[in-house]
C-alpha cells in the first residue's frame, strides 16, 4: 500500500524569519565519549544548542573539534553518551536514523553508481512505498529546482563534481524532511565551484525554508551561509552568534584567531588604567577608547599580563589619511608587500625596540600605499576595533 504523499509543491515553501519561540532542534547537554583501546576520548563535551524553525546553522571549527560527531549524533548515526537530542519537541536520542525526519548530505555524495540520476533521487521515496505518480511528480519538481532535469538518464560516472553534488541534494530534498544535515558537502569541489555552490545553497534554503545544520572547517562557508555560526573547539561550543558578531566581537582568543583571513594579530600587552588609558604592546603603544577598559577596572585580571588582538584591516597607512589620529599611530618596518587588488597586505615589525625577535604581524592597507619592502610606514589603528584577552582564560575583556 502506498504511503500518503504530501502533494504540496516542494518549491512553494518560502523561507521565513526565524521564530524565536519555535524550536526545531535542541541539543541538551550532549556528551559523546569514544573508547580508544581503553582510553576515553571526549569528542563532544556538554553541547547545548537550540535551533529555530527555518534557521541555517553552521558548525565550524578545526579538525577534531567535535562538529561532525555532533552532526552524526543529530542524525542518529552516533548515540550520545549523555544528553538528549530533541526534534520538534520529541526526544529522539534512542531512535534509529530512519525513524528521524531528517535528510543528510555527505561529503562524498554517496550516490549509487549503477543507478541513473532519476533512480538515485527517487530511491528515498521508493523505499517508503510512494506511488509511481507521486515519485515522478516529485522528481520533476526537485530536478527543476536544482537545474538538473537534462541529467535524469545519466549515471554518476558521467557527471561532474558539481552535478553529483546537486543530485545528492536532490535525493535529500525529495524526502521533504523537517531537518537537513550537511556534512562538509562542498569540500571535494574546486574553489570556483565551491563559491558557486554556496550561492546555490543560499538560494535553495530561501526556497525550501527548512531548518538546516551544516558542518564545515571552512570559515568562508560558515560566514556566508549561516544565520548563526556555532564555533567549536575541543568538543565544546566557544560561541554562538551571527557571522557579524562572531567576527566583530569574538567571545575569546580562540574564536578571534580562528575566524578571519588573514587571522587576527596577537601581541603581549599591558594596560595602564590612568585617566587616559593606554595599551603597551610589543614595540608600540596605543590610546584606548573610553569604556573599553570598564571590565578591567572591575575585574581581578592582571593588567600587566594581557594579550592585544588587532585584525589586519584595523590598520591603515597614516599617510593616506587627512589627519592622523592622536595616540593611535606608530611606526613599523615593512618586511614584505603582497598586492591583493583593492588592498595590500604588509608584513611589518614595530620600529621601536626592533630586534630579530620583534613580533611580525600583518597590516591590510589601501592599495594606494606607497610602502615598499624595507620602508618605514606610519600605521594608524582603529582602536575601537582592538581586543584585549585574558591570558589565563582566553576571555575577550572588551566585549
Amino acid at each position: 500500500m502506498s504511503e500518503p504523499a504530501d502533494t504540496t509543491p516542494l518549491n512553494s515553501v518560502a523561507s521565513e524569519s526565524v521564530d524565536g519561540d519555535n524550536v526545531s532542534l535542541s541539543l541538551d547537554q550532549i556528551v559523546k565519549v569514544f573508547d580508544d583501546d581503553g582510553e576515553e576520548i571526549v569528542a563532544v563535551d556538554e553541547v547545548d544548542l537550540d535551533i529555530y524553525d527555518g534557521e541555517f546553522i553552521v558548525l565550524v571549527g578545526p579538525s577534531g573539534c567535535g562538529k561532525s560527531t555532533t552532526l552524526r549524533t543529530i542524525a542518529g548515526l552516533e548515540t550520545p553518551t549523555e544528553g538528549q537530542v530533541i526534534i520538534d519537541g520529541e526526544d529522539v536520542s534512542g531512535q534509529e536514523p530512519r525513524e528521524r525526519d531528517v535528510a543528510m548530505v555527505f561529503q562524498n555524495y554517496a550516490l549509487y553508481p549503477h543507478k541513473t540520476v532519476r533512480e538515485n533521487i527517487a530511491f528515498p521515496l521508493e523505499i517508503r512505498n510512494f506511488s509511481a505518480e507521486d515519485i515522478n511528480t516529485r522528481v520533476e519538481e526537485t530536478t527543476e529546482m536544482l537545474g538538473i532535469k537534462e541529467l535524469l538518464d545519466r549515471r554518476p560516472s558521467e557527471l561532474s563534481g558539481g552535478q553529483q553534488q546537486r543530485v545528492a541534494l536532490g535525493r535529500a530534498i525529495i524526502r521533504d524532511p523537517e531537518l537537513f544535515l550537511f556534512d562538509e558537502p562542498l569540500s571535494n569541489l574546486d574553489a570556483k565551484l565551491r563559491i558557486q555552490m554556496r550561492t546555490e545553497l543560499n538560494k535553495l534554503h530561501d526556497r525550501v525554508g527548512k531548518t538546516s545544520v551544516y558542518v564545515t572547517h571552512d570559515q568562508a562557508e560558515a560566514m556566508t551561509l549561516s544565520d548563526r555560526v556555532v564555533v567549536m573547539n575541543d568538543g565544546k561550543i566557544q560561541q554562538i552568534d551571527s557571522p557579524e558578531v562572531v567576527y566583530e566581537r569574538p567571545a575569546n582568543r580562540f574564536v578571534a584567531g580562528f575566524i578571519g583571513e588573514p587571522p587576527m594579530n596577537f601581541f603581549g600587552a599591558a594596560v595602564s588604567l590612568d585617566d587616559t588609558p593606554t595599551v603597551a604592546a610589543d614595540g608600540f603603544e596605543l590610546g584606548l577608547e573610553p569604556g573599553m577598559t570598564d571590565t578591567l577596572r572591575t575585574s581581578r585580571v592582571d593588567t600587566d599580563q594581557l594579550e592585544l588582538g588587532i585584525r589586519p584591516e584595523a590598520f591603515e597607512d597614516a599617510d593616506l589619511l587627512e589627519s592622523a589620529p592622536t595616540g593611535r599611530t606608530f611606526q613599523a618596518r615593512v618586511m614584505v608587500v603582497e598586492p591583493m587588488g583593492p588592498y595590500k597586505d604588509l608584513a611589518v615589525r614595530p620600529l621601536e625596540y626592533e630586534t630579530d625577535e620583534t613580533t611580525e604581524f600583518t597590516a591590510r592597507v589601501a592599495n594606494e600605499t606607497a610602502a615598499r619592502a624595507g620602508d618605514t610606514i606610519n600605521l594608524a589603528v582603529e582602536t575601537d576595533s582592538v581586543h584585549l584577552f585574558d591570558t589565563v582564560t582566553g576571555e575577550n575583556l572588551t566585549v
